[in-house]
């Protein structure tokens, strides 16, 4: 049962086969069995149970509320849950506990959905492995498979082999491992530069960055307010796009969310592709791009091909400058967004009281981890006032012509581009943590990153206290 799929799921729920209290209860075992994973930094079992509970309630009435009602899911650690702890992977905000619920959070919980608990993540979702919070890294779930353990024996055993499991991608990793060993049939990620998509490809399922502005944006704790997306992991497409369908729309609480009602998403049949026009980036293809990786690439484009869709290249022009650009605007963002933990009003204060000065700076440096401090650091050095045109300004002028060369391609006849996700197949944790974060994010978000930049067209957020 928990292998099927969300729709599986739910006609079997609707169909009595299985209860939303024993099918809680299996996802709940699961979860115990694969704590190992350290997908989970906390399991709401009494809360699942007591949802579960009323699910049944309804079911019994004939008054389910839908296809999500009786549905385990989980919640990547930096949406705020009401009275359940939220960290953000991150020691500055351990024993922090919101008051009120996300509003994805809170949507799938009014159609029935059950919170099984809150995912691991890279630290305040800064990083691109799932391998920099605080309570450790997460271990994605093929690294136990057949065929994992069989390509490792067809190698040599240099390394520690404690140490040789793969790499879930990040940031939202623990949310994809959730997925993808079954203890959820949905989980919610955060996307700011690939931080859903690129988990999803490392753990084998599929994960969904909604256009910005489709999905709401309160209760996620922000990283970077112009690019950050409430993301989905399911199993399979037509699961996604059933979450999207509850999740998307106008929310009061969030400007940046789309002012036109919306009209239920529904995924199109495409078993006919002979009409579609499908892109494929020269700038894509990159020397450090995997042999495995590129012949996927092309097999899926063949296969496009075969079934009568016409498959062209296409040009992205600013592509190379991206990565830099996207930087030197996320870590602006981050420094202002940072500002907030200060130890007065919420989350960890050291004990030091020389002076205001002092608690603040022993606050930060005990409360984030050295990739926090280090883009706080490079963000307010964009931002000082003889850097702020050089930088910050030209970044956004590269951002623009970023945004105008996916507008010149859609404009010129295509309905959708094919590209890869990550640069390289999931990788030993050994392998990973040899490079310096930076490098990792640049490596794993070069496909992902310009997307994020593409779409908002927002004003330069403020930034009154670094001129």
């Amino acid at each position: 049962m928990l292998g099927r799929t969300l729709r599986e799921v739910s006609a079997a729920l609707k169909q009595g086969q299985i209860t939303p209290t024993e099918l809680c209860q299996k996802c709940l075992s699961l979860i115990k069995k694969t704590k190992f994973l350290n997908a989970y930094i906390t399991v709401s079992e009494e809360g699942a149970l007591k949802q579960a509970e009323e699910s049944e309630e309804r079911y019994k009435k004939g008054q389910s509320l839908g296809d999500l009602d009786g549905i385990p899911f989980a919640v990547k650690d930096n949406f705020s849950t009401s009275g359940i702890e939220t960290t953000c992977a991150s020691n500055m905000l351990k024993g922090y506990v919101p008051p009120y619920n996300a509003t994805v959070v809170q949507k799938l919980l009014d159609q029935g959905a059950l919170l099984m608990g809150k995912t691991n993540l890279d630290e305040f979702a800064m990083g691109s492995g799932s391998t920099d919070g605080v309570f450790g890294p997460v271990k994605n779930p093929w690294s136990y498979s057949k065929q994992y353990r069989e390509k490792r024996k067809q190698k040599p055993h240099g390394e520690n082999e404690d140490s040789n499991w793969l790499i879930t991608g990040g940031s939202s990793g623990g949310s994809a491992a959730a997925v993808s060993a079954f203890t959820c049939f949905v989980a919610l990620g955060s996307d700011t530069g690939g931080s859903t998509r690129n988990p999803a490809a490392h753990c084998g399922v599929v994960g969904l960055k909604p256009s910005y502005g489709l999905v709401s944006r309160h209760g996620l704790i922000p990283l970077v307010n112009s690019m950050d997306v409430p993301g989905i992991l399911t199993r399979c497409v037509d699961d996604a796009a059933t979450v999207l369908g509850v999740l998307a729309g106008h929310d009061c609480k969030d400007s940046t969310t789309i002012q036109d009602p919306f009209k239920p998403f529904i995924l199109p049949n495409l078993t006919d592709v002979s009409k579609l026009c499908i892109g494929i980036p020269k700038e894509y293809l990159v020397p450090e791009l995997s042999s495995e990786i590129q012949s996927l690439w092309s097999k899926a484009a063949n296969l496009f091909e075969s079934e009568g869709a016409k498959v062209i290249e296409v040009s992205l022009p600013h592509t190379s400058y991206s990565i830099v650009c996207y930087h030197v605007l996320c870590t602006s963002e981050v420094a202002s967004n940072m500002a907030r933990f200060d130890g007065l009003e919420y989350g960890h204060r050291c004990d030091i009281n020389v002076s205001t000065e002092a608690m603040y700076a022993a606050t930060r440096r005990e409360g984030f981890n050295d990739v926090v401090r280090g883009r706080i650091l490079s963000g307010n050095f964009f931002l000082l006032k003889e850097n702020y045109e050089n930088y910050f300004v030209k970044a956004q002028k590269v951002r623009r012509l970023i945004a105008n060369d996916f507008v010149n391609v859609f404009n010129s006849g295509v309905d959708v581009l094919l590209t890869p996700t990550t640069l390289r197949e999931a990788v030993p944790y050994v392998e990973f943590v040899k490079e310096d974060n930076r490098t990792r994010s640049a490596q794993d978000d070069i496909f992902t990153q310009a997307v994020n930049m593409a779409e908002p067209q927002v004003e330069e957020p403020e930034q009154p206290h670094l001129h």
